[in-house]
Parts: structure tokens; sequence; C-alpha cells
């Protein structure tokens, strides 16, 4: 798999960045911290080696943001459009990618929910709900 390559980007598409490995790991972060970060229920992040990492475009607009008491926590963000992009772990042995930032498939697949304890309360699983492949169809609520 020395060939492997995929890229990412964020919203605006003003930092691109692309990734040459993984650590194996793909989770579902459900701690309140992902949450906040996301607006989500969960972070989906990927693992990377920091060699297999590299900004391509715009890392200049990369900003960083560390909770000082937490020991692994941080978050980035594009300064343009406020999408969520790859960062550091505070250990440095690991970047952290938010895999919807991803622009291609990354070959690996989620194999952990960590942090159930801490899921939203409103969490229902994907699977239980009804699936549409684009806007559901309109309803008529007159009652």
């Amino acid at each position: 798999m020395s060939d492997y390559r995929v890229s990412g980007s964020c919203l605006c598409s003003k930092v691109t960045f692309e990734i040459t490995g993984n650590l194996g790991v793909f989770q579902y972060c459900h701690c309140s911290r992902c949450r906040k970060f996301t607006g989500s229920a969960f972070a989906a992040n990927m693992f990377v080696l920091p060699e297999q990492f590299r900004w391509i475009k715009g890392e200049e607009l990369v900003a960083r943001f560390a909770l000082p008491e937490a020991k692994h926590f941080a978050t980035a963000f594009c300064r343009h459009c406020g999408s969520a992009l790859p960062w550091l772990a505070q250990t440095g042995k690991a970047v952290v990618v938010p895999a919807g930032t991803l622009d291609g498939d990354p070959l690996l697949r989620p194999t952990q929910n960590i942090f159930c304890a801490s899921r939203a309360v409103w969490f229902s699983d994907p699977d239980t709900l009804a699936s549409y492949d684009a806007f559901p169809p309109r309803t008529n609520n007159k009652g």
C-alpha cells in the first residue's frame, strides 16, 4: 500500500492536505468535547503518523485550539470557513484526521465507538432511522 494517497480539504477548499497511510485506527468518539467541536452526535476520526501527513496549501489558515486541562484533545479549523481540519495530537505521535474532511476513500472503516458513557441523550442509531437518497418526501401536516 505504498502508493496509497488520499487528499482532504475544508469546505471552502482554501486549505488542502494529503495523507499517505493510517495507523489502523478509525473510530467514533462520543465525548462531550468532540460533540461540541463537531456539533454532532460524535466525531469520526482517523489517525496517521505525522510523517504520513502534509499540508498542500493554506496551512497559514489553520487555527488550533487546545484545552489547557485536556491531556489529548485539541481541535483545528479553517479560519476562513470554520471547517474542522486535522490536528497534531498533544503527544506529537499522531495526527487526528476528521474523516469528513477527506475527499476520497481512506480504505479504512470505523472499528469502534469510544466514550460511550458520554453519548448524547438524544442519540439514535442511524440504522434505526428512515433513510432517503436526498430530501425526504414532503408531508402535509394539516390537522
